[in-house]
C-alpha cells in the first residue's frame, strides 16, 4: 500500500495494520523528513492513546494534520502504536 500526496509517495509498505477504518504504516516506510510535529489541541490532549499529529510538508507546501501516530496507546490500540496513519488529502492506493 502507498500513501500519496500530490503525486509524492509519503509512505509505502506491505506491512499495514488496519484499525477502525484506518491503515497504519511502520515508521521505516514513511518519509519522516516530510513530517513536522503539529501543536496539540485540547482534543489531542484528551486522547487516551497519546496522539501526535503531524503536518506534511512537501515542496514548501504544508498540509496540516495529515498524519498521526499513537505514542502511548491503550491495550486495545497497542497493535498500531508507533505507526503512522494518514487522512485528508493523502490518498491510500
Amino acid at each position: 500500500m502507498k500513501a500519496v500526496m500530490d503525486k509524492h509517495i509519503v509512505a509505502e509498505s506491505d506491512d499495514i495494520v488496519e484499525a477502525h477504518g484506518y491503515s497504519y504504516f511502520p515508521p521505516s516506510s514513511v518519509r519522516l523528513d516530510w513530517l513536522k510535529k503539529g501543536p496539540k489541541t485540547a482534543s489531542d490532549l484528551e486522547c487516551p492513546h497519546g496522539v501526535q499529529f503531524y503536518d506534511l510538508v512537501i515542496d514548501g507546501k504544508r498540509h496540516e494534520r495529515a498524519a498521526w501516530c499513537y505514542e502511548k496507546p491503550q491495550p486495545a490500540m497497542r497493535h498500531v502504536g508507533g505507526r503512522f496513519g494518514f487522512w485528508g488529502d493523502v490518498k491510500l492506493v
